[in-house]
């Protein structure tokens, strides 16, 4: 990237405060596939002029798969440790491409004094957008056949449907939905820490199964909203030997591919 990200610390040194926060959660600091969508989202916050920053090494686990796995003594030491850092930065606004992290420090942060303006990335981008700050152009999509998969903590969890869907229509795409979509959504099979583990023995595996019902839409693209659905749904494109033909990308990915052209 031609530009450096900022850290908290660097402008609590200069005596100022970034507009948003950029939590960039485990699987986007980590996750070699996962990273690529960190890149993405960056650069289109750097390309639509936000002020932001990252915590850099400061920042650790939300805490939320701890508690997904029944550690709720591990979850507050995790939760306890973040908030005490937010707060000593004077943090209000976050975003995050995690819908897990999104969820946790939303919902579960606040009863433990950590209370904050927390905004999915998807919702973030549509709002630039919408604000003129952002242009989009159907660019590499317009016409293009996608689906979109809803992570469950983003749409069922909190109720968050129609950001990522608006953004996808303004690349003049042709948006198709599965037969289980939006509050009737089907987990992509990484769930309740199942991410880590491999699953019990059944019939077939959820993303098997989610994977199969995203490709009869015969979709270019999928288009997905979290990493753990990222690696669950593209190991199911795999899994049918359709990793050249069809696509699984990040909301953000869309936006930064849709303006190479």
């Amino acid at each position: 990237m031609d530009f450096k990200i900022e850290t908290m610390s660097g402008y609590l040194s200069r005596g100022e405060a970034p507009e948003v926060l950029f939590w960039v959660g485990c699987a986007g600091s980590f996750d070699e596939r996962a990273q690529k969508v960190t890149r993405a989202l960056a650069k289109l916050l750097h390309q639509a002029g936000v002020k932001f920053a990252v915590l850099g090494t400061e920042e650790s686990c939300t805490g939320d798969p701890a508690k997904r796995a029944g550690n709720e003594f591990l979850f507050q030491m995790q939760a306890m440790m973040n908030i005490q850092l937010l707060n000593g930065y004077g943090v209000t606004k976050i975003a995050t491409a995690c819908p897990h992290c999104f969820n946790t420090l939303k919902n579960e942060y606040p009863g433990l004094g950590g209370t904050y303006t927390v905004m999915h990335h998807t919702q973030l981008l549509q709002e630039l957008i919408d604000q003129g700050r952002l242009r989009v152009s159907g660019g590499a999509f317009a016409g293009k056949r996608i689906v979109f998969h809803d992570p469950c903590y983003l749409g069922r969890g909190n109720d968050v449907y129609e950001a990522p869907r608006e953004i996808i229509r303004k690349l003049d795409a042709s948006l198709h939905e599965m037969k289980r979509s939006r509050s009737n959504g089907l987990c992509c099979g990484a769930g309740g820490a199942q991410m880590f583990k491999e699953p019990e023995k059944g019939d077939k595996d959820i993303n098997i199964e989610r994977t199969e019902e995203a490709l009869s839409l015969q979709p270019d693209t999928i288009a997905v909203g979290c990493p753990f659905c990222m690696t669950m749904i593209s190991d199911g494109v795999k899994h049918f030997n359709k990793e050249h033909e069809v696509k699984v990308l990040d909301i953000a990915e869309l936006l930064e591919k849709a303006g190479e052209l």
